[in-house]
């Protein structure tokens, strides 16, 4: 009979808690964060000292988890490339995480909004780790994305037959985001916020229809149809565009 090893690895986990909703974070998640010795959670310049989106989703999911919980700084002031602040952010971050494993935690967990490998606080804290400690096991825990809780909260397919589905941050411009809008079927647009007027201009320009969603999945969701959003209005950070083809004959996608 096989036993369990004497000398576990450490482990590093990237855990996804999804988009709000503590129901929708999986039953594995729930798992590893609550037999992880120490819960880290972003700490950003929006949460201002309070709790981040995804402590308060942890909190909610496993409210018997007491001092294990350490929020990490990871700054958001500077919205692309690669500055000063965001790097020593990073690295400010790592340093809970080594300082943890080297005090004697066997599995430390960054807890992250959405999946730990799309757009994640998680990678950045993994480089800066695994460059210190190259012996510590990287495990990542999927989490349901915003994408696929707009789609369940507009109650539309994210995509069928052979269609073809495209993931787009806003940040990469106006251009970038037309040049997909002209050949992908179903777009999804993450990071709006600011960058909304220019996103929904692009949309609107061919012709094609989208729903905005504000806080998905959570009590406060907010559901727009494209008609309903000023030309020039702007919107929250945790916004997500989908905008799916017409269908109009079911199977026709096939």
């Amino acid at each position: 009979m096989n036993s369990a090893p004497s000398n576990p690895p450490r482990t590093l986990y990237g855990v996804g808690v999804g988009p709000g909703d503590p129901e929708l974070v999986t039953l594995r998640a729930q798992r590893i964060l609550q037999e992880a010795d120490v819960v880290l959670v972003p700490s950003t310049e929006a949460s201002a000292g309070g709790m981040g989106r995804a402590e308060e989703i942890i909190r909610a999911a496993c409210p018997h988890m007491t001092g294990r919980i350490q929020p990490v700084p990871f700054s958001m002031a500077q919205r692309r490339g690669l500055g000063t602040k965001r790097i020593e952010s990073w690295r400010a971050s790592a340093d809970f995480a080594v300082d943890a494993f080297n005090d004697g935690a066997h599995s430390v967990a960054l807890a992250t909004v959405g999946d730990p490998a799309v757009y994640s606080t998680f990678t950045y804290l993994r480089a800066n780790v695994e460059e210190r400690l190259p012996d510590v096991v990287i495990s990542l825990v999927p989490g349901i994305t915003a994408m696929q809780a707009i789609a369940a909260a507009a109650g539309s397919p994210l995509v069928e037959g052979r269609e073809i589905l495209a993931l787009v941050p806003a940040t990469v411009g106006p251009e970038k985001l037309g040049e997909v809008l002209d050949v992908v079927d179903s777009v999804t647009v993450y990071k709006g916020g600011r960058k909304m007027p220019e996103v929904l201009e692009q949309i609107r320009e061919r012709g094609r229809d989208a729903i905005i969603g504000t806080d998905v999945s959570l009590p406060t969701q907010h559901l727009l149809g494209l008609a309903q959003v000023e030309a020039d209005e702007s919107a929250p950070y945790f916004s997500t565009v989908l905008s799916v083809p017409e269908r109009t004959v079911t199977g026709g996608k096939l």
